[in-house]
């Protein structure tokens, strides 16, 4: 039986990362960045697809984890009958090459352990060539340009393609392991300290966990949710991955199966407001600089996301080797929907750079270029269909939410030049926002249902709706809002969560379920608390808060029927959204009250 989503644990080095299981086994790892090929990909099929166990040789009666205070450095508690032990696991800041070190200690007792290192290259496809180290102090194993190097004073042997070795653990004694990536073509790398490793890496996450200025009720959930990102950070560039995996389905056995290894420029505005919050402004100035040079270009080329690097072609791919977790297949990799247009991610870079000016960032003349050309290429694009917020896989349509974020794009134009003093044709884009806001009062509301509703004509609701009254589209305490809230509740809403939208093949193109969507859930919440439903609003927080794992981390959906996480994990919408809800909800002048009321 696999473990569940929620059973694993990140560590990481902003570059790349790992899952840890509670059983003590790494069942993904991609080296040396989150995109590259896996060596372990156990999480996607079997542990004969590459992982790496250390763990009590006999039964373990308990077990316990927990993340050092304000670092990502994970601590587990074995309890066995002869003793006990903890597994400490981490990634040491990078100055090189990519490393995990992981380091047993004997806490009572003697426990006897045992290592199992099954690597397999390329996403479980090869097998590598295996050699021992001289001196016999661990191994060496290469496929092609990857080379891994496992040193430890474990005595290692060979068993049907997988290096195992076990040992004894006495109380106070330690007993670490060292693996680190490194390109074949190069001599073999030093070996490093792992003792002094773990205290760099302790001191790096104490000292950047201090420099956060979140003050706020729940601020122990918050640092961890900032950890994450922070963890989910690619920093060479400032990207941040949605996610640190691939393929973890939205409905167990189903396809909805997408690779979230990459960047999307929807979660700007969002991901800086979570930032600054958090009083990350080196993070949140990185993070415009990364949007800016990815969308450079002409505004007909901008697409939703981007690689960590900028990257631009993600072609999709499916793994047919892998099984899929728990037979949910395809396994992909790549994102095919970095070629759809979808009209609200304008919206989101001009708000998220005009959030920037606002919230101090120093003003970029590339910036301002940028959103120049957006706004005058959507003077023409904005009325035509586009696939929505979701990526649909089906027809395009006039998604109301495309439009509201058309909409915010001229607004936020306008304010630029009217109340910041940019030069711009504020004249023609104010026509233009008037338009779109028309339009969709007159089309995207349909008085039937007293409600907005997803696209022109329909009679179903949408969550994204739940943007509206946050980027300032219409008062939170518009009847016509009021009603959006209720039938979204009414048909969305099961366990206290909400679902994106009610299922329909004939509009998303694809078969199957999911389950409720996190950050959706957190929209409805800033919504209630907009409305001064504050109780309602801090009840719906506080079932979000109690759905994280025992590590404090959230996945991208969550199934209210089996009790389990859905969608890839950790995924950062979801813990920038409890960042941004618990300012909300602690304190006026949250991103919900201000991201509407910005003043250029």
């Amino acid at each position: 039986m696999p473990l569940r989503i929620e059973d694993y644990a990140l560590i990481g080095d902003c570059q790349t990362a790992a899952l840890v299981g509670k059983d003590g086994s790494i069942d993904w790892l991609c080296f040396p960045r989150f995109d590259s090929a896996a060596c372990f990909a156990a999480l996607l099929g079997t542990p004969e697809h590459g992982r790496w166990i250390v763990a009590p040789v006999g039964t373990v009666r308990a077990v316990r984890r927990r993340y050092r205070q304000g670092t990502l450095v994970l601590e587990t508690d074995y309890e066995t009958d002869d003793g006990a032990v903890t597994l400490i696991d981490f990634m040491p800041p990078r100055t090189s090459d990519p490393e995990l070190v992981r380091i047993v200690v004997g806490t009572r007792g003697q426990v006897r352990m045992r290592t199992q290192l099954t690597i397999r290259f390329d996403y479980g496809w090869v097998v590598p060539w295996v050699r021992k180290l001289d001196g016999a102090r661990g191994i060496r194993a290469t496929a092609g340009p990857d080379t891994l190097y496992l040193r430890t004073n474990v005595p290692l042997h060979g068993e049907n393609l997988h290096t195992v070795g076990e040992f004894t653990v006495s109380a106070g004694e330690r007993i670490p392991f060292e693996l680190t990536w490194h390109p074949t073509s190069e001599p073999e790398p030093p070996a490093r300290d792992p003792e002094a490793a773990l205290r760099k890496s302790d001191a790096w996450w104490r000292e950047w966990s201090g420099r956060c200025t979140y003050e706020g009720e729940w601020r122990e959930a918050v640092l961890r949710s900032l950890i994450t990102l922070k963890a989910l950070t690619y920093a060479p560039t400032g990207g941040i991955a949605a996610a640190a995996t691939t393929s973890l389905p939205e409905h167990i056995g189903g396809v909805r199966n997408w690779d979230y290894r990459y960047c999307w420029l929807r979660d700007a505005t969002f991901t800086l407001y979570a930032l600054m919050v958090g009083g990350y402004i080196d993070e949140a100035r990185a993070w415009r600089q990364w949007l800016v040079n990815a969308v450079a270009g002409t505004p007909a080329e901008l697409q939703i996301m981007y690689g960590l690097s900028g990257e631009r072609r993600l072609t999709e791919l499916d793994l047919t080797w892998l099984p899929g977790y728990e037979a949910s297949t395809p396994v992909r990799i790549g994102n095919a929907a970095y070629k759809q247009r979808q009209l609200d991610v304008y919206g989101e870079v001009m708000d998220a750079l005009h959030a920037a000016r606002r919230l101090g960032l120093p003003p970029s003349e590339e910036a301002w270029r940028i959103q120049c050309a957006i706004v005058q290429f959507l003077e023409t694009q904005w009325r035509e269909p586009d696939e929505g917020i979701w990526e649909m896989r089906g027809p395009k349509r006039h998604f109301t939410h495309s439009k509201v974020m058309a909409w915010v794009a001229f607004d936020r134009a306008v304010k630029a030049v009217e109340q910041s003093g940019l030069s711009g044709d504020a004249a023609t884009w104010r026509r233009a926002r008037d338009e779109v806001h028309a339009q969709v009062m007159a089309q995207g509301f349909n008085g039937e249902v007293n409600a907005f509703t997803q696209f022109y004509g329909s009679k179903e609701p949408d969550a994204s709706l739940l943007m509206l009254p946050m980027v300032g589209f219409i008062d939170a305490n518009d009847p016509r809002m009021v009603g959006t809230v209720e039938l979204i509740r009414k048909r969305l809403l099961h366990d206290g969560l909400v679902d994106r939208y009610p299922l329909n093949p004939s509009v998303d193109g694809l078969p199957g379920g999911e389950g409720g969507f996190l950050i959706c859930t957190f929209w409805l919440a800033d919504n209630l608390a907009l409305q001064g439903r504050q109780a309602e609003a801090r009840e719906i927080f506080e079932r979000l808060l109690s759905l994280r794992n025992d590590v404090g981390l959230l996945s991208e959906e969550y199934d209210p029927v089996a009790r389990r996480f859905l969608g890839n994990f950790p995924q950062a919408f979801s813990h920038i959204g409890l960042v941004n809800t618990a300012r909300n909800l602690s304190r006026h002048g949250g991103p919900a009250e201000d991201r509407p009321h910005q003043n250029g």
